[in-house]
């Protein structure tokens, strides 16, 4: 008999730890190789863990709640021929973080009137979940951590460095707790969201009334939704497009695709196309914003957005978008959207996107004005395909045809995209799908 630990898995290369969300297993189950045991999410994607072989799961080394470094053990399991599973035992404690001297009263005061902490500060500064949980156990509040310098890429505030500070948050913290105190004896012209949800006042529940509780990923994307909307000033363009010659191109090959390639062939793969030719003609609308620095991307990764069953949404991202054609671009659209409705994404899949589009027409909506997808700076929104009498202009006069249309609806900040570009863009990508090309093929 012998005992293998079960680690946290690395997830991808921007993933560093992730939260025990539940245990499937426990500590006496028997389980098959490749049997969930535990569920894991990180800040991108939810994730399980399967049993290496056939085993019992011996104890528990996390509990559910721990956030878990990478390459961590969290789990014991026992494997051989004869397996005397122990009685289920309490799971172990998280490494307790040690704790420095009890701070001035002041700092505690500071810390309530700062807020609670979100996942980005009010000047977009990501805070990992650990680094909440320490700031959390400790007191520490949105202001006092916000003056903590960081060590981390892009000045993101890592464990050592809460951990440094701590020590001498006496002196550090009092000097926070007097500015905290004396700036909130005045009346604040308007509250800060730091990155989580404004605070409103408390709802009357009534009899007939339900609670529902967000679950962790309508969390996260409310905070990002209010994150985008504090840090970008969003403007949205329209154009309307004449798409007839696109719809009945897949009218005329969808049945013959999907007898030859098993599986349906959709609109978003040609709004990705023309999206991805409007980007090069463009390029400065493939950027991010650091500070008063744009960095222009010269990879472009779109990224789409996904309506999950829960009625959550995720973003996966096609990475080298402009390397693939349609083909390549139909099967990697179908291969995301399937994994993403399953839960079998993993966090790379849905990181790194330089531009986003979200397709609203599926549900019947002729127009949308999506909010930026952080931090990118612009998202573009589809809207239905409606059958519409228009004006055609022909070498013989006007005449009024029935014709595919549809609205097209770019959401851009105002920082760095004005009306111009944003507007030309659009109206670009308005042309590329006008002008599709009915004997393309596929």
């Amino acid at each position: 008999m012998s005992q293998t630990e079960i680690l946290m898995p690395k997830m991808g290369e921007s993933v560093t730890e992730a939260t025990i969300i539940k245990w499937v297993k426990n500590e006496g189950d028997k389980v098959k190789a490749d049997e969930t045991i535990v569920e894991i999410a990180t800040d991108k994607v939810d994730s399980e863990i399967p049993a290496p072989s056939d085993g019992v799961l011996v104890k528990k080394l996390c509990k559910e709640g721990d956030v878990v470094p990478v390459g961590k053990p969290i789990a014991m399991l026992s494997t051989g021929a004869t397996i005397n599973a122990p009685a289920p035992s309490a799971p172990a404690a998280a490494p307790e973080v040690k704790k420095a001297a009890t701070p001035a009263p002041a700092v505690k005061v500071a810390a309530e009137n700062a807020g609670p902490v979100g996942r980005f500060s009010s000047a977009g500064k990501f805070y990992s979940p650990l680094v909440r949980s320490i700031a959390k156990q400790e007191g520490i509040g949105v202001v006092e951590l916000e003056n903590i310098q960081g060590s981390g890429k892009e000045g993101r505030v890592t464990k050592n460095d809460i951990m440094a500070y701590l020590p001498n948050r006496n002196g550090n913290g009092a000097e926070v707790a007097q500015t905290v105190l004396v700036e909130t004896e005045k009346p604040a012209p308007q509250a800060k969201t730091n990155g989580a949800m404004p605070q409103a006042k408390p709802l009357i529940v009534g009899p007939n009334d339900e609670v529902i509780e967000m679950d962790r990923m309508r969390k996260l994307i409310a905070e990002h939704m209010v994150m985008s909307k504090h840090v970008s000033p969003h403007v949205t363009s329209f154009v309307e497009a004449d798409v007839t010659n696109m719809v009945m191109w897949r009218d005329k090959i969808k049945g013959s695709f999907e007898k030859r390639e098993g599986e349906k062939i959709t609109f978003t793969p040609v709004f990705i196309e023309a999206v991805v030719k409007t980007i090069k003609d463009f390029p400065l609308i493939n950027v991010s914003v650091d500070g008063t620095r744009i960095i222009r991307h010269k990879d472009i990764n779109i990224g789409m957005a996904v309506a999950l069953p829960s009625g959550n949404l995720i973003v996966p991202v096609i990475r080298a978008a402009d390397q693939k054609n349609l083909l390549g671009l139909t099967k990697t659209v179908n291969d995301l959207a399937n994994r993403a409705r399953i839960n079998k994404l993993v966090p790379d899949e849905t990181s790194g996107g330089t531009f986003t589009l979200t397709n609203v027409g599926s549900f019947g909506n002729i127009m949308g004005t999506p909010i930026i997808n952080q931090p990118q700076v612009a998202i573009l929104a589809t809207g239905a395909i409606k059958k519409k009498p228009v004006v055609v202009e022909t070498p013989h006069g006007d005449v009024i045809a029935i014709r595919h249309m549809m609205f097209l609806s770019l959401s851009y900040d105002h920082r760095v995209v004005d009306g111009a570009l944003g507007g030309r863009f659009i109206r670009k990508v308005a042309d590329y799908l006008e002008a599709f090309d009915i004997n393309c093929t596929i």
